[in-house]
């Protein structure tokens, strides 16, 4: 398992957007844009189970999330590991995403679920440590 230090999860924090790609059935990537958040040891976004993401997770936990400095695009970091699918409290968590990236409530969440990440991987660029 790789760890963030404080600074680097500080990219999932500061309400940068993130790429998350997962593996579809026949195993090319799928890519797509997402709020990102960070719990401690994990990276957290939030899907729902009628998007690609939640069926391509369901069936292969295998994911990558790329998060870029919006001041700064040449610092970046990328995180490889399995995510885990959780539906308590994925309704409160994309409220909580929506404050912070949009300033408002989230309108009818539908089914959510949160997707943590726990880092196997981590790459980075631009960090100086």
């Amino acid at each position: 398992m790789a760890t963030l230090t404080e600074r680097q999860a500080r990219l999932l924090l500061d309400a940068n957007f993130a790429v998350v790609t997962t593996l579809r059935r026949d195993g090319s990537p799928h890519s797509t844009i997402v709020w990102i958040d960070w719990e401690g040891e994990n990276a957290v976004f939030n899907t729902t189970m009628f998007r690609a993401k939640g069926h391509n997770l369901t069936r292969d936990p295998r994911v990558s999330v790329a998060v870029w400095d919006h001041d700064d695009p040449y610092r970046y970091l990328t995180i490889e590991g399995s995510a885990v699918l959780d539906l308590e409290g994925a309704d409160a968590h994309i409220e909580k995403l929506a404050q912070q990236y949009w300033g408002r409530g989230y309108e009818n969440p539908r089914e959510r679920v949160i997707v943590r990440v726990r880092p196997e991987r981590v790459y980075l660029y631009g960090f100086d440590e």
